[in-house]
This record gives C-alpha cells, sequence and structure tokens, in this order.
C-alpha cells in the first residue's frame, strides 16, 4: 500500500489542480498537458479514460484489452477505481452524460 501523501507533496498536487481548474477549453487543456507530459504519458492517460468508458458500458475485459492495448491488470485496476474508489470516474462520467447510472 502506497504511504499517504507527504504535506508538501500535498500542496503541490494542490497546485496542480488549482491550475487545471484555470484551465478554459480543450485548447488550453491540449497545450498545458503536452508542455507538462510526455505523448506517451498523454496516450496512458487517455487510454486509461477510454478503458473506464468502456466498463461502465460493460464491455467485456478481452474487448477492452483488444481495443486499447492495456493489460488485464490495468483494465482490472481502473475498474476497481472507477467501482470502489474516490467516485472520480463516476462524477466524470456523469458530468459528460457517459454513464450508465442517470
Amino acid at each position: 500500500m502506497r504511504k499517504l501523501e507527504s504535506k508538501a507533496q500535498s500542496k503541490i498536487s494542490q497546485d496542480l489542480y488549482q491550475a487545471i481548474l484555470k484551465l478554459e477549453n480543450v485548447d488550453e487543456c491540449s497545450r498545458f498537458f503536452r508542455d507538462l507530459l510526455t505523448l506517451e504519458e498523454i496516450d496512458e492517460i487517455a487510454r486509461r479514460w477510454q478503458v473506464a468508458q468502456m466498463i461502465i458500458k460493460e464491455v467485456p475485459y478481452s474487448d477492452i484489452e483488444k481495443q486499447t492495448g492495456m493489460s488485464s491488470v490495468t483494465i482490472s485496476r481502473i475498474a476497481y477505481w472507477l467501482h470502489h474508489g474516490m467516485n472520480g470516474y463516476k462524477l466524470m462520467l456523469t458530468r459528460l452524460d457517459l454513464s450508465k447510472e442517470k
């Protein structure tokens, strides 16, 4: 189990979240994340988001694995956080009207 964030790390994370909240549109978001992350990191995050959308639509894990290239372990981990996490995935799926829970 991962140790809790230190107070310093928590402050750094909060600063990042505040910066993200200041983004006004997709173009700004794209530019900020491209400067912040590598293309591979952006791709990884995007595929995780795609997996969450597929899980909520009850796509079989084997199909998700084939379509996204994600491992079954990663897919299971995303499913775990989707159903037992802090409801971040569910919040965004609902806000974007992608959730089956309407």
